[in-house]
Protein backbone atom coordinates (compact mmCIF):
# COMPACT_ATOMS: atom_id res chain seq x y z
CA UNK A 1 0.00 0.00 0.00
CA UNK A 2 2.54 2.45 1.25
CA UNK A 3 6.34 2.07 -0.06
CA UNK A 4 8.50 4.90 1.17
CA UNK A 5 12.33 4.77 -0.35
CA UNK A 6 15.10 6.30 0.96
CA UNK A 7 12.96 9.79 1.03
CA UNK A 8 15.04 12.83 2.06
CA UNK A 9 13.32 16.20 2.44
CA UNK A 10 14.98 19.69 3.01
CA UNK A 11 13.72 22.78 3.82
CA UNK A 12 16.10 25.95 3.36
CA UNK A 13 15.34 28.43 6.51
CA UNK A 14 17.31 31.62 5.69
CA UNK A 15 20.74 30.19 5.34
CA UNK A 16 19.52 27.30 7.36
CA UNK A 17 19.82 23.69 5.80
CA UNK A 18 17.28 21.79 7.77
CA UNK A 19 16.99 17.88 6.46
CA UNK A 20 13.72 16.50 8.03
CA UNK A 21 13.86 13.62 7.00
CA UNK A 22 17.15 12.30 6.25
CA UNK A 23 16.84 8.86 4.19
CA UNK A 24 13.75 7.21 5.75
CA UNK A 25 12.59 4.04 3.88
CA UNK A 26 9.16 2.30 4.84
CA UNK A 27 7.03 -0.27 4.21
CA UNK A 28 3.23 -0.48 5.07
CA UNK A 29 0.66 -2.89 3.78
CA UNK A 30 -2.54 -2.31 2.84
CA UNK A 31 -4.75 -2.98 6.17
CA UNK A 32 -2.40 -1.60 8.49
CA UNK A 33 -3.10 0.75 10.92
CA UNK A 34 0.29 2.56 11.67
CA UNK A 35 1.02 4.74 14.79
CA UNK A 36 4.21 7.06 14.11
CA UNK A 37 5.77 9.21 16.99
CA UNK A 38 8.37 11.26 17.88
CA UNK A 39 9.34 14.69 19.61
CA UNK A 40 8.84 18.40 17.75
CA UNK A 41 11.30 18.45 14.94
CA UNK A 42 11.77 14.40 14.85
CA UNK A 43 9.98 14.41 11.01
CA UNK A 44 6.61 13.30 11.73
CA UNK A 45 4.71 16.05 10.22
CA UNK A 46 6.49 16.10 7.03
CA UNK A 47 6.54 12.73 6.82
CA UNK A 48 2.59 12.86 7.01
CA UNK A 49 2.80 15.75 4.98
CA UNK A 50 4.52 13.83 2.37
CA UNK A 51 2.00 10.48 2.34
CA UNK A 52 -0.96 13.31 2.34
CA UNK A 53 0.49 14.31 -0.98
CA UNK A 54 0.35 18.07 0.92
CA UNK A 55 4.56 18.17 0.02
CA UNK A 56 6.77 16.11 -2.45
CA UNK A 57 9.91 14.60 -1.00
CA UNK A 58 13.29 16.59 -2.25
CA UNK A 59 14.92 13.16 -3.69
CA UNK A 60 13.49 9.38 -3.02
CA UNK A 61 10.88 7.68 -3.78
CA UNK A 62 7.29 7.77 -2.55
CA UNK A 63 4.75 5.23 -3.55
CA UNK A 64 0.88 4.89 -2.35
CA UNK A 65 -1.44 2.47 -3.52
CA UNK A 66 0.40 1.57 -6.78
CA UNK A 67 1.18 5.32 -7.88
CA UNK A 68 4.21 6.87 -7.52
CA UNK A 69 2.77 10.39 -6.10
CA UNK A 70 6.87 11.96 -5.23
CA UNK A 71 6.66 12.09 -9.47
CA UNK A 72 2.68 14.07 -9.62
CA UNK A 73 2.55 17.81 -10.65
CA UNK A 74 0.21 19.50 -8.30
CA UNK A 75 -2.81 19.01 -10.41
CA UNK A 76 -2.16 15.41 -9.93
CA UNK A 77 -1.20 15.48 -6.11
CA UNK A 78 -4.62 17.63 -5.98
CA UNK A 79 -7.13 15.12 -7.74
CA UNK A 80 -5.14 12.25 -5.24
CA UNK A 81 -5.75 13.90 -2.43
CA UNK A 82 -9.57 14.37 -3.21
CA UNK A 83 -10.12 10.73 -4.89
CA UNK A 84 -7.63 8.05 -2.42
CA UNK A 85 -6.79 9.77 0.56
CA UNK A 86 -8.86 11.01 3.71
CA UNK A 87 -8.02 13.71 6.62
CA UNK A 88 -8.35 13.71 10.28
CA UNK A 89 -7.13 16.80 12.16
CA UNK A 90 -6.09 17.35 15.99
CA UNK A 91 -8.41 21.17 15.99
CA UNK A 92 -11.22 19.34 13.48
CA UNK A 93 -11.39 21.42 10.57
CA UNK A 94 -14.76 21.87 10.81
CA UNK A 95 -16.64 25.11 9.30
CA UNK A 96 -18.40 26.76 12.53
CA UNK A 97 -21.19 28.01 10.03
CA UNK A 98 -22.45 24.61 8.64
CA UNK A 99 -24.15 21.59 10.34
CA UNK A 100 -22.33 18.61 11.26
CA UNK A 101 -23.96 16.89 7.73
CA UNK A 102 -22.92 20.35 5.71
CA UNK A 103 -19.74 19.51 7.00
CA UNK A 104 -19.31 16.17 6.36
CA UNK A 105 -20.24 16.25 2.94
CA UNK A 106 -18.44 18.97 1.90
CA UNK A 107 -15.73 18.17 0.40
CA UNK A 108 -17.37 15.65 -1.85
CA UNK A 109 -20.07 18.34 -2.45
CA UNK A 110 -17.01 20.65 -3.79
CA UNK A 111 -15.82 17.90 -6.17
CA UNK A 112 -19.10 18.02 -7.91
CA UNK A 113 -21.15 14.92 -6.30
CA UNK A 114 -24.66 15.41 -5.85
CA UNK A 115 -26.19 17.17 -2.16
CA UNK A 116 -29.19 14.07 -2.60
CA UNK A 117 -26.37 11.80 -2.87
CA UNK A 118 -24.19 12.28 -0.34
CA UNK A 119 -26.63 13.57 2.65
CA UNK A 120 -28.17 9.93 3.20
CA UNK A 121 -24.78 8.23 3.74
CA UNK A 122 -23.34 11.78 5.94
CA UNK A 123 -26.67 10.70 7.97
CA UNK A 124 -25.51 7.04 8.14
CA UNK A 125 -22.30 7.30 8.94
CA UNK A 126 -23.31 10.11 11.75
CA UNK A 127 -25.70 7.16 13.16
CA UNK A 128 -22.81 4.79 13.22
CA UNK A 129 -20.63 7.26 15.03
CA UNK A 130 -23.38 7.80 17.77
CA UNK A 131 -24.87 11.18 16.76
CA UNK A 132 -28.31 10.13 15.66
CA UNK A 133 -30.09 13.33 15.64
CA UNK A 134 -27.44 15.74 15.74
CA UNK A 135 -26.87 15.75 12.10
CA UNK A 136 -28.36 19.80 11.97
CA UNK A 137 -26.11 21.14 14.91
CA UNK A 138 -23.26 23.42 14.25
CA UNK A 139 -19.86 22.64 15.99
CA UNK A 140 -20.31 25.34 18.55
CA UNK A 141 -23.25 22.87 19.79
CA UNK A 142 -21.36 19.88 20.18
CA UNK A 143 -18.27 18.46 22.49
CA UNK A 144 -14.80 18.10 21.34
CA UNK A 145 -15.50 14.17 20.81
CA UNK A 146 -18.61 14.67 18.96
CA UNK A 147 -16.73 17.55 16.60
CA UNK A 148 -14.17 14.68 16.03
CA UNK A 149 -16.43 12.73 15.28
CA UNK A 150 -18.04 14.74 12.41
CA UNK A 151 -14.46 14.74 11.57
CA UNK A 152 -14.30 11.09 11.02
CA UNK A 153 -17.57 10.88 9.13
CA UNK A 154 -16.20 13.56 6.78
CA UNK A 155 -12.49 11.38 6.43
CA UNK A 156 -14.67 8.50 5.64
CA UNK A 157 -17.48 9.76 2.86
CA UNK A 158 -14.99 9.70 -0.26
CA UNK A 159 -14.20 6.01 0.74
CA UNK A 160 -10.48 6.43 1.02
CA UNK A 161 -7.56 4.09 0.12
CA UNK A 162 -5.74 5.75 3.36
CA UNK A 163 -6.62 7.57 6.19
CA UNK A 164 -4.21 9.81 7.79
CA UNK A 165 -4.68 11.70 11.38
CA UNK A 166 -2.42 13.80 12.73
CA UNK A 167 -2.90 13.68 16.72
CA UNK A 168 -6.53 13.33 16.13
CA UNK A 169 -6.99 13.06 20.03
CA UNK A 170 -4.52 15.80 20.76
CA UNK A 171 -7.50 18.21 21.90
CA UNK A 172 -9.71 15.83 23.72
CA UNK A 173 -9.45 14.50 27.39
CA UNK A 174 -7.53 11.08 27.72
CA UNK A 175 -11.29 8.78 28.25
CA UNK A 176 -12.79 10.97 25.14
CA UNK A 177 -9.84 10.74 22.99
CA UNK A 178 -9.85 6.59 23.87
CA UNK A 179 -13.06 6.33 22.71
CA UNK A 180 -12.29 8.34 19.54
CA UNK A 181 -9.52 6.16 18.51
CA UNK A 182 -11.32 2.83 19.00
CA UNK A 183 -13.78 4.59 16.55
CA UNK A 184 -11.26 5.21 13.99
CA UNK A 185 -10.13 1.63 14.63
CA UNK A 186 -13.33 -0.23 14.57
CA UNK A 187 -14.23 2.32 11.25
CA UNK A 188 -11.42 1.21 9.67
CA UNK A 189 -10.75 -2.33 10.17
CA UNK A 190 -14.65 -2.27 9.11
CA UNK A 191 -13.76 -0.66 5.76
CA UNK A 192 -9.82 -2.71 5.28
CA UNK A 193 -7.90 0.89 5.34
CA UNK A 194 -4.45 1.67 6.04
CA UNK A 195 -4.24 4.22 8.36
CA UNK A 196 -1.54 6.32 9.58
CA UNK A 197 -1.38 8.06 12.76
CA UNK A 198 1.01 10.79 13.89
CA UNK A 199 0.46 11.30 17.60
CA UNK A 200 2.41 12.32 20.68
CA UNK A 201 0.38 9.98 23.32
CA UNK A 202 2.23 6.88 24.30
CA UNK A 203 -1.53 5.66 24.66
CA UNK A 204 -2.81 6.40 21.91
CA UNK A 205 0.20 5.05 19.71
CA UNK A 206 -0.97 1.47 21.38
CA UNK A 207 -4.31 1.29 19.64
CA UNK A 208 -2.26 0.71 16.03
CA UNK A 209 -0.89 -2.40 14.71
CA UNK A 210 2.22 -1.04 14.45
CA UNK A 211 4.81 2.06 16.22
CA UNK A 212 7.21 3.62 14.16
CA UNK A 213 9.30 6.25 15.68
CA UNK A 214 11.53 9.05 14.62
CA UNK A 215 14.14 11.08 15.79
CA UNK A 216 15.87 13.92 13.95
CA UNK A 217 14.54 12.84 10.65
CA UNK A 218 15.39 8.68 10.77
CA UNK A 219 13.59 5.98 11.77
CA UNK A 220 14.89 4.87 15.42
CA UNK A 221 12.37 1.96 16.09
CA UNK A 222 9.81 -0.13 14.41
CA UNK A 223 7.92 -2.69 16.18
CA UNK A 224 4.50 -4.69 16.12
CA UNK A 225 2.42 -3.83 18.54
CA UNK A 226 -0.85 -6.71 17.13
CA UNK A 227 -1.84 -8.08 14.11
CA UNK A 228 -3.63 -6.44 11.34
CA UNK A 229 -5.78 -9.22 10.68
Amino acid sequence: MIEVSNVVKVYQRGKTVVRALDGVSLSVPKGQFLSVMGTSGSGKSTLLNLLGALDVPTSGALRIDGQEISRFPDDALSRFRRDRLGFIFQFFNLLPTLSAVENVILPELLSGKPRAQLEPKAVALLEQFGLSGRGQHRPDELSGGEMQRVAVARALLSEPALLLADEPTGNLDSKTGAAVLQLIREATRQRGLTVVMVTHDPKAAEVGDRLVRLADGNIVGDELVRSAA
